[in-house]
């Protein structure tokens, strides 16, 4: 049976927002795993998902720190109906990422990962899928605030697609 995957990253909660939006709990809901790829910034941001998801697959990023690195790893590795995963908050400049990236992870078909806010999706001449959900919270110089979604299926990663949010709405003057 195929396994809906939800892919997020960056979501510095309280910081950039108050909360996750509400469209990124629908997906949570809906997804039968999490992938979350560092900068929480809130223990509770992750106690909410831990308790929320079905399955959690997720590391810190380098605006974690305490109780979040003692909780959560550098990389997380998950196999996934099939797919093999890893998780990892940062990969270095855009530039060379594709090939350093397939030489650091040769056992993997997905590279899931976070740290500029700026949606990526690309496959390396190795075959191995690089993903950047984006951040659902904090666009910086990107259009919208984005989130992906995907499905495994038997050992093939299908129907990857990259969700924008729309504009928070400012809170009224009073």
């Amino acid at each position: 049976m195929p396994t809906r995957l939800l892919l997020i990253a960056d979501t510095h909660l309280p910081k950039r927002a108050k909360q996750l939006p509400a469209q990124v709990w629908d997906a949570v809901d809906v997804a039968d795993v999490v992938l979350h790829a560092g900068d929480w910034v809130d223990v509770a941001t992750l106690d909410d998902l831990e308790a929320r998801a079905k399955r959690l697959v997720a590391v810190y990023g380098n605006n974690d720190h305490g109780e979040l690195r003692e909780r959560l790893p550098l990389v997380a590795r998950a196999e996934i109906d099939g797919v093999r995963f890893a998780v990892v908050h940062e990969t270095g400049a855009s530039q060379g990422r594709e090939a350093r990236c397939s030489a650091e992870y040769p056992d993997v078909d997905v590279l899931v990962f976070g740290h500029s806010h700026i949606p990526w999706d690309t496959t390396t001449g190795t075959g191995l899928r690089l993903l950047n959900p984006g951040s659902p919270t904090d666009r910086r110089r990107q259009p919208f605030c984005t989130y992906m979604t995907a499905v495994a299926d038997a050992g093939v990663l299908r129907d990857v697609e990259l969700h924008e949010l729309p504009p928070r709405t400012p809170a009224r003057a009073r």
